[in-house]
């Protein structure tokens, strides 16, 4: 028979599965596994060990979702509690953060799909345009690109000799729709950003007045702990007011500075189109 010794890598297995599993999961093992009583002492007074094949141990993936699940209900409870004690200005607040966050993701979709800041095929461009290889410059730009296709706009319509003034208000035009499109629901992320420290101050208020309140009814008979736990509870909607504006600011930051760029490049390669145009169309 085997012992402990022996077998010392398969029981530290066993203790590290037994430390991750529920009282349940553990009764289950329990039930499966044999009671070890004095007679089962061998002459060395070393313990005899269960060969791990006569164990049922639960699958590791499945031990992994139950503590994930377990985590995530723990997790779900807390949040719970805090918009029981918040009330409504952190629901509110809550509501702030839902559509804070999905203007977020749809403004990452919105620049994976325009992909306006990828020039790398306008910069080649340019370097033929500048070459005096016009045609094979035109011909490298996509048109349904958003800046190579103002590009491909501004060295057609130079090309074919359109009208200087008609061609920059068309130029114009389509690089403003392009500007537009990128501060699309820009101002309800800055307006959420904005709002949400003022929401939660206000809360917090509210919260104070109330605790205060409790306090003038109780007259002589003041119970400090009623008081500070008044006071925590207000305070907590400042908590969640400024941890909603935080995010929703460094992002809406963050969007705009692109959004800058991409205005400035696109004057920097249309002016350098207009630059290096062919010399009949100068005079």
């Amino acid at each position: 028979m085997k012992t402990i010794d022996e077998k010392t890598l398969n029981a530290e297995k066993i203790d590290f599965v037994s430390t991750n599993l529920s009282t349940s999961q553990m009764q289950v093992l329990d039930s499966k596994t044999t009671n070890i009583d004095a007679s089962s002492i061998n002459e060395t007074g070393q313990i005899p060990v269960i060969e791990s094949g006569n164990v049922d141990l639960p699958n590791p993936e499945v031990l992994e979702m139950n503590i994930l699940t377990s985590n995530m209900l723990e997790a779900s409870k807390e949040v719970n509690t805090i918009l029981d004690i918040g009330g409504p200005v952190v629901w509110i607040l809550g509501i702030f953060s839902i559509f804070a966050l999905a203007i977020v993701l749809l403004k990452l979709w919105q620049f994976a799909t325009l992909r306006p800041e990828k020039v790398k095929k306008v910069n080649k461009s340019l370097e033929l345009w500048r070459s005096k290889d016009y045609d094979n410059a035109i011909k490298l730009l996509n048109k349904k690109h958003s800046i190579a296709g103002i590009v491909h706009d501004a060295m057609d319509g130079i090309i074919n000799n359109i009208n200087p003034d008609l061609l920059q208000k068309k130029l114009e035009k389509k690089a403003n729709k392009l500007i537009n499109q990128l501060n699309s629901y820009l101002r309800p992320l800055e307006v959420i950003a904005n709002i949400s420290p003022l929401l939660g101050l206000m809360g917090t208020v509210l919260g104070m007045i109330l605790a205060f309140k409790q306090m003038e009814l109780a007259g002589s008979e003041v119970d400090p702990s009623v008081l500070s736990g008044g006071i925590w509870q207000a305070l907590l909607t400042t908590a969640v007011g400024l941890a909603v504006a935080i995010p929703a600011s460094m992002a809406h930051s963050w969007l705009e500075r692109k959004i800058e760029r991409i205005s400035y490049t696109i004057n920097e390669v249309v002016s350098e189109v207009f630059t290096y145009q062919p010399e009949q169309n100068t005079k």
